[in-house]
């Protein structure tokens, strides 16, 4: 039987304390002008404080920014149509001002101090001559915005108007965009360089501090009307793009050059990102201690999850396949404690196993147990399905680069035992 997650008392969630008005207040109090600021020196600090290496640092992860800001500016329509209350489609609609604010400040950037762009100036051209930049991670998240952004426009209910939030507000802005945009203006204001960046930077990160605390406070609102819909809407979204967010900030060949040229490590991104989702989480009012399905282990650091998960990624266990998979058995342990943290238990009987039967490593289970699941190395004898194949293919089933309905029909995984499981895979793992 499905528990409902526990109803937060009225008067008790941190987001009571914000309205939508004072919200939209401090947009007005905060404007500023994308087009006013001064990129004079910027020029010369990037031609002559920069190296070379810091200078395909800065484009690559500049152009990530660009490209976001130029889509969630293209998205927020279908947002402002499907909030139920007039002050939040008023402050949704400064939103949608600031995103393209964003875009102009970064496109300015791009043309008059990297000198990308076309010879009309248009955006368009601008984002032409950067788009080789982008990475695997970064096309796969935003291309999933562009079909929520379609999908809320033709199912505006609270459940999806909740998904929609958690994968914008949530995921792309709280634990993607705003730990770069600190990292980004920290190594910037240390070397005392780009002044015209750093203001824009700064006005771009109080302009999203307010956007996250703008969707927290919605979707702890969503939550507390309906509480297991909304929190399933948010958890499933995170759980559908997590094995993405792992590569967007990424650097091409894992070159940690790219990052590190300015003072910090992909760990460190990546923890500040982990750190973000889970306060995000713990504002809206969910028990993220116990959270059904979430796709990552929450009775671990923030730091140790960051680690986990770019274990995955370099190991190719996640994201796009870019050679052979690794076979560190920390990194096997770790992609099988991410299929029991995803698990379903009630999709199957209490008692129930699945095995794996590697023909090319060793073997894996997992055990469903009344309201929890675990795994282990090993091939236990009574087993009630065992699914024999390659570990690779098997890896890209896990990192959703197969269907395993295809590898079923290939003969390239081969079931044995109680068949009748099988249909009861994808809800088991989703």
């Amino acid at each position: 039987m499905k528990v409902a997650p526990a109803v937060p008392s009225r008067g008790s969630a941190p987001t009571d304390a914000i309205s939508y008005t004072d919200l939209y207040a401090r947009w007005e109090k905060g404007n500023w002008s994308a087009m006013d600021i001064d990129f004079t020196q910027d020029r010369i600090d990037w031609e002559t404080r920069f190296t070379d290496e810091q200078r395909r640092g800065a484009l690559w992860l500049y152009t990530l920014f660009f490209h976001g800001e130029d889509s969630v500016a293209d998205n927020l329509s279908p947002y402002i149509d499907a909030a139920p209350l007039e002050e939040q489609k008023y402050f949704l609609t400064t939103q949608q001002v600031d995103e393209a604010r964003h875009a102009v400040f970064f496109k300015r950037f791009m043309e008059e101090v990297v000198g990308l762009g076309d010879a009309r100036g248009s955006v368009a051209g601008t984002l032409d001559a950067t788009a080789p930049q982008l990475t695997w991670g970064h096309r796969k998240v935003f291309g999933r915005l562009d079909t929520m952004a379609q999908e809320l426009r033709e199912d505006r209910s609270p459940v999806k108007l909740a998904a929609a939030v958690t994968l914008y507000h949530i995921v792309v802005e709280a634990s993607l965009a705003q730990p770069g945009q600190h990292m980004i203006e920290a190594s910037l204001e240390e070397m005392d360089v780009l002044p015209g960046f750093r203001a824009g930077m700064r006005n771009v990160a109080l302009d999203e501090q307010r956007h996250i605390g703008f969707g927290v406070k919605l979707l702890s609102d969503l939550y507390r009307d309906d509480p297991e819909a909304i929190q399933e809407a948010i958890v499933s979204t995170i759980r559908e793009v997590m094995a993405w967010t792992g590569s967007v900030a990424i650097p091409p060949g894992w070159d940690m050059s790219y990052l590190e040229a300015f003072g910090f490590s992909i760990e460190d991104l990546y923890t500040e990102g982990a750190q973000s989702m889970e306060s995000k989480l713990r504002a809206i009012g969910l028990d993220v201690d116990h959270l059904p399905r979430f796709p990552l282990p929450m009775d671990i650091t923030p730091r140790e999850r960051a680690r986990r998960g770019l274990l995955l990624t370099r190991a190719g266990m996640t994201g796009p396949r870019e050679g052979p998979t690794g076979r560190d058995p920390e990194a096997i342990a770790t992609m099988f404690d991410g299929l029991r943290c995803v698990a379903d238990t009630t999709a199957v009987k209490p008692g129930t196993t699945i095995a794996w039967d590697f023909t090319d490593a060793e073997p894996w289970s997992l055990t469903v147990d009344a309201g929890a699941a675990r795994v282990s190395p090993g091939l236990p004898a009574d087993a009630d399905l065992v699914l024999t194949c390659g570990f690779e293919d098997w890896v890209d089933v896990f990192a959703d680069r197969v269907d395993a309905r295809s590898l079923l029909l290939r003969r390239r995984l081969r079931p044995r035992g109680d068949l009748r499981l099988l249909l009861r895979l994808d809800r088991l793992f989703g």
